[in-house]
């Protein structure tokens, strides 16, 4: 009979924690729904500006449903962006639960960093790299040859070009981890500081166009957040110590 009582209270247990996770997702979901209609109405102010901060050159759209499938993209990528705070709300609100105090300061410390690193590294790409980057491509012009940019390609060369240094930008949390869970120390980082700079460079090489300017754009803040990210996993490691 006690294993019986015990056996109903798991299942119990179980139920509660797939009706809570449901109920999470669904409220998610809506989120994003409601967030990408939202989106979707400011998607041509946002068209508008990205045409604006290319202004010598004149899109092009080759199908006839590419600048209102551009429109769809934008309004998907938003709305996932707007909603992201509810949604990630609502992971927190499931998992706190399960969570130690201790767990909790950290996982909020960590979020709240990484959504601050993201939005940097999203508005440096966007703002001061991609425009560079443009302006690279487009100067190489051959008589005879006239540029016929889409929109479409551009605005996925953007979104790309912009999620690169986002998640570029995620390097101290990233560092602060591997050393939080022992994987390697802050010693072995410093020791090996010239080969990540290698690294780094040769990254930024990958992740940009080749010219020198977009690299060393891209590679200057990596030093930096390389720098930024020995200084918190080392107050990590320091916390583990005492």
């Amino acid at each position: 009979m006690h294993e019986d009582m015990e056996t109903y209270d798991e299942k119990q247990t179980v139920i509660e924690h797939l009706t809570e996770l449901r109920r999470r997702l669904i409220y998610s979901l809506i989120a994003f729904i409601l967030s990408t209609i939202l989106a979707y109405r400011f998607s041509e102010i946002i068209v508008k500006n990205m045409i604006h901060n290319t202004e010598d050159i004149d899109f092009v759209f080759i199908t006839p449903t590419e600048l209102f499938m551009s429109h769809i993209k934008i309004a998907v990528i938003g709305g996932a962006i707007l909603a992201l705070p509810i949604i990630l709300f609502n992971i927190w609100m499931f998992a706190k639960p399960g969570l130690t105090s201790h767990e909790r300061r950290s996982v909020l410390k960590a979020t709240s960093l990484s959504g601050i690193l993201f939005i940097i590294g999203a508005l440096f790409g966007y703002l001061i790299v991609l425009p560079l980057t443009i302006d690279f491509f487009t100067s190489f012009q051959i008589d005879g040859i006239k540029p016929m940019i889409s929109f479409s390609s551009y605005l996925s060369f953007t979104i790309s070009f912009v999620l690169a240094f986002s998640i570029v930008f995620q390097l101290p949390i990233l560092m602060t981890i591997v050393v939080k869970f022992g994987l390697v120390s802050t010693n072995t980082l410093n020791k090996n500081k010239k080969a990540a700079i290698i690294v780094i460079f040769v990254l930024a090489a990958i992740l940009t166009p080749p010219d020198v300017v977009s690299q060393v754009l891209l590679a200057i803040p990596m030093i930096l957040l390389f720098e930024i990210g020995m200084f918190f996993a080392k107050m990590v490691e320091n916390k583990e110590d005492s």
